[in-house]
């Protein structure tokens, strides 16, 4: 598993290094810097009011006696989202950007529960609760 986040992450760097020297030659230096510090800029901020947001209405379904299950998942999405558009890099920032849309982010935390459920139900999942 080790080696597998190894070459993702070599290759994503490499991929993130080449989209910045083509969008470097188009527009320039400066220009792709400015965008770079914009794009990091605007996530720590989304990320910020939505992650704000997300703790309150995990707070008010708490106080209700409800499990803020959704809610959590959307944290982890806005936090990894945030994470995604302060790094350096245009792919990272399409990833983050779509972490931080709700649309795409009910897409996705629908098919994270999918596959969560399916784990639980094979077995490759279990919790365990001590007292």
């Amino acid at each position: 598993m080790i080696r597998l986040l190894a070459v993702v992450f070599i290759l994503a760097s490499a991929v993130e290094l080449w989209g910045l020297f083509l969008v470097g030659k188009a527009i320039g230096a400066g220009p792709t810097f400015l965008l770079i510090l914009l794009t990091g800029v605007a996530g720590a901020y989304f990320a910020k009011k939505q992650g704000l947001e997300i703790l309150r209405l995990i707070q008010v379904q708490l106080s209700r006696g409800q499990m803020p299950t959704d809610a959590v998942i959307d944290g982890v999405f806005i936090l990894l989202g945030g994470l995604f558009l302060i790094m350096p890099g245009f792919l990272a920032d399409i990833v983050g950007l779509m972490l931080l849309i709700p649309l795409t982010r009910a897409i996705l935390r629908t098919l994270i529960k999918g596959w969560l459920l399916k784990q639980m139900t094979s077995g490759r999942i279990r919790f365990l609760f001590r007292r």
